[in-house]
């Protein structure tokens, strides 16, 4: 363990060779948006709604004319943490496994906290639920928010809170804009400089949004519309927009808690969204929006404030991407990435405070290129033109909307760019190994607890998820002895575990027994006492398509099971069943035996 004096002496040396010299180490407050497109603020033209705050840090801040991001949220995540490619560290997808940022890449949040900084994570994670994946163990010292990438329950909603699953209180953008200021304040009382990551989940669906956010978009006219023009899906639209309002309120709250606590001038802010809309609405005529590899999917605002040391209205028309924020930030800290592998990311430090390699990066960054991947496809960006996922090559500025293909008329660059992007694909894309079978780590050094969520695990039988995307599922119509649930685990630490699961049961079917299962070895529980709350409170102004409802459900302690080392598979059955079902089902837990204080204690949600 570094004593204090050390990690004084470790920030202080870091603020001497800094590129700004500054006073103190700055504060860095990273905020990203789920969902929301480029065009849905009005700082890039949307006369739709109206975004005051991140306006306002465009033109106090820096504006990154030409961000990019990936086409779903996961890989973009896993790429502000590494400043490396997504398939680098193995996040291949937002589900089932694919969305885990491999152990041994080195994070934003270890860079930071090796400088001596205070780190926090708040909200939607999704780059890995159990340890070593786990956001505690990749240098935050606390997280509240949810593992899983995509949540239902936007009202009270469950979240974990460093090992404990906890009930939120209110809109949960709200609370966690809440929980993020009360960690700024708390370090700033401190005078020790911090790490705030504040990751949103909205504008993601469901179309879940406040009455007072609504109320400013129920009946209000959609002047400017997407590609479909008037079979625009008018009333996801406003949703989306009401949604991303009341992200907007949320910066301005945070923004004012920063200038409260005394630390604006000496606090980085950046903000920017994981990927394009997720429905096709405005956004500037460029094609394209969530999912696709076109610019629409994967263009972003983004900007960086910083009082101290960057000019009010500096541009960037250079391509940049979310690889670029963590060399980028490091080094407006002054702080040495010490990185383990090598970065795909450029540094923008210079270009921000006007400093002596400016042009030098300038340089660099208008000849490079920046790719989007997704689903096997690859779309290769260069300063001026886009060569598609099908080879097709366009003039973005001149033609956003993708109208007219240039590869005739400028074949070598075509060829340039089709080569480059068959390069990535062989150095990058195939690079890591796809592994045969996804299993989930259990008992990882240092891991106060397994979470086995429902979206890690397989239902058999007549067993089915309660809503078609996997993230933040229940397993449901679990209704005979042959039905069973199973996770295939890979135990790190051999020993014996509290096994814990999260259910819900009516009445007149409480009493059935189940066995938890493991090799040669199991546990044996009765589901009760019944438990069948109400669906959790819901606000959607659309219907929900890929999320079910959500409610709230209660821990039982299966009893302890002793697990070997090495791959394995849980097995979860039922042997008696007195009424029609056995039980819903959100999670299992396993908590070592030797952890101080009682499970249920220490777990109970409620």
């Amino acid at each position: 363990m570094r004593s204090t004096a050390s990690l004084f002496t470790a920030i202080v040396i870091g603020v001497v060779t800094s590129i700004g010299n500054a006073a103190s180490p700055p504060n860095v407050v990273v905020i990203v948006a789920d969902d929301a497109g480029w065009g849905d603020f009005s700082c890039v033209g949307n006369t739709n709604l109206a975004t005051p705050a991140i306006d306002g840090l465009a033109r106090d801040g820096a504006v990154f004319e030409r961000f990019f991001v990936q086409p779903v949220c996961a890989p973009t995540r896993a790429e502000l943490l590494t400043g490396r490619y997504h398939p680098r560290s193995g996040v291949r997808g937002v589900s089932l496994g694919q969305e885990r940022m491999a152990a041994d890449e080195r994070t934003l949040a270890e860079v930071f906290h090796d400088a001596g900084y205070a780190t926090g994570c708040f909200g939607k994670w999704h780059n890995g639920t159990q340890w070593p994946y786990h956001p505690r163990a990749r240098g935050f010292d606390t997280f509240c928010g949810f593992t899983e990438g995509h949540w239902n329950a936007y009202h009270d909603a469950e979240m974990e809170h460093d090992g404990r699953f906890v009930r939120g209180s209110g809109y949960i953008a709200d609370d966690l804009t809440g929980r993020a200021i009360d960690f700024i304040r708390d370090h700033a009382q401190e005078r020790r400089p911090f790490l705030c990551y504040l990751a949103f989940n909205t504008p993601h669906s469901p179309m879940d949004v406040p009455d007072e956010d609504w109320a400013r978009f129920r009946d209000a006219p959609i002047d400017l519309r997407g590609p479909k023009g008037q079979e625009e899906d008018i009333a996801f639209t406003r949703a989306a927009l009401a949604m991303v309002e009341n992200l907007d309120r949320n910066v301005g709250r945070l923004l004012a808690a920063v200038a409260a606590a005394g630390v604006a001038d000496d606090t980085m802010l950046v903000f920017f969204s994981d990927n394009g809309p997720n429905s096709p609405r405005w956004c500037g005529g460029l094609r394209g929006q969530k999912g696709s590899t076109d610019e629409g999917g994967v263009r972003s605002v983004c900007c960086i404030r910083w009082p101290r040391r960057i000019r009010p209205g500096t541009t960037v028309p250079e391509i940049a991407a979310a690889i670029d924020l963590m060399p980028t930030l490091a080094g407006l800290a002054g702080i040495s990435v010490n990185a383990t592998k090598p970065l795909d990311g450029l540094d923008f430090s210079a270009v921000l405070v006007d400093g002596p390699t400016a042009a030098d990066v300038r340089r660099q960054a208008s000849t490079r290129t920046i790719a989007a991947s997704h689903g096997g496809k690859v779309s290769l960006r260069s300063q001026k033109h886009r060569l598609d996922a099908q080879g097709r090559l366009y003039d973005i500025d001149a033609d956003p909307a993708h109208s007219r293909d240039l590869a005739a008329d400028l074949p070598a660059e075509a060829a340039r760019l089709r080569e480059a992007a068959d390069r990535w694909r062989r150095d990058v894309l195939e690079e890591v190994p796809r592994p045969t079978e996804e299993r989930f780590p259990v008992g990882a050094p240092g891991a106060p607890l397994t979470e086995l969520p429902a979206r890690d695990g397989l239902p058999h039988g007549g067993v089915a998820r309660g809503s078609p995307a996997p993230n933040a599922s229940f397993f449901k119509n679990w209704t005979t002895v042959e039905d069973s649930i199973t996770w295939t685990i890979d135990v790190l630490t051999a020993g014996r575990y509290e096994a814990m699961l999260w259910y819900t049961c009516p009445a007149a079917d409480a009493g059935a027994t189940v066995r938890l299962s493991c090799g040669p070895t199991s546990t044996e529980a009765t589901i009760t006492p019944a438990w069948d709350p109400p669906p959790r409170k819901i606000l959607d102004r659309v219907p929900r398509r890929a999320e079910g409802i959500d409610k709230e459900f209660r821990p039982l302690s299966l009893g302890s099971i002793d697990l070997a080392a090495g791959p394995a598979t849980l097995e979860l059955r039922a042997l008696k069943i007195p009424g029609q079902s056995v039980a819903d089902v959100r999670r299992l837990v396993l908590v070592p035996i030797a952890a101080a204080g009682p499970p249920m204690e220490r777990l109970e949600a409620r």
